[in-house]
């Protein structure tokens, strides 16, 4: 039965004033870990993600800012057969930088709609440890890419500006083309529902 831990999706810190003339700093950091044991055999698989996501902006009007945006992130994947054995595994690390667009539209005092749209490039390194049956062997690969996503969130006014921020998730469409015959990846996400994000942000 597959399993899967979020243990934290958290925005570290977010300053913003939803002024004209104004700039914004923001921050995501998440990790994600998940075991998958096989029913009825001795096999079992490892899971672990984790990001870091920092961005900046300037707000040229009362509801649009746009910015820059990076981003770096590690996956790690490992297969066991009884419990220790290692069978293959993959390390892979990279980054994405791009831009992004933001539309805001206050509710009413408390309650702040907005919107993020980002695009960008992506970049990966993957060292895949392999086990033929009779030895291992590591395959080395580099990825290039690109990205865009759709964010949509909620600030909640707490005091003064200084509020909380929140998501359930967004579309992103991604591809990954791998040299060293490490294949061409495309990826669309639709995770509304599945990801929770809270951030702090503050209104100078």
């Amino acid at each position: 039965m597959k399993k899967t831990l979020i243990f934290f999706a958290l925005a570290l810190v977010s300053f913003a004033n939803a002024q004209k003339g104004t700039v914004l700093v923001a921050g995501n950091f998440s990790y994600t870990s998940q075991k998958v044991k096989y029913n009825n055999t001795v096999q079992e698989s490892q899971y672990e993600n984790f990001s870091i996501s920092p961005k900046i902006g300037y707000q040229f009007n009362d509801n649009w800012t746009v910015g820059g945006e990076f981003s770096i992130f590690t996956n790690k994947n490992e297969y066991y057969y009884y419990g220790s054995y290692i069978n293959n595994s993959t390390d892979q690390k990279g980054f994405s930088a791009g831009a992004f667009m933001r539309y805001s539209k206050p509710l009413n005092e408390t309650f702040l709609f907005f919107t993020d749209l980002g695009i960008g490039i992506l970049q990966s390194k993957r060292d895949q440890l392999n086990y033929d049956g009779f030895q291992y062997y590591n395959t080395l690969s580099k990825g290039n890419g690109f990205y865009t996503s759709i964010t949509p969130a909620l600030f909640i006014n707490i005091k003064k500006g200084l509020g909380l921020n929140f998501n359930v998730g967004g579309l992103r469409y991604e591809t990954l083309n791998f040299d060293n015959n490490g294949g061409d990846h495309k990826n669309f996400n639709v995770n509304f529902g599945k990801t929770i994000s809270i951030g702090v942000s503050k209104n100078f």
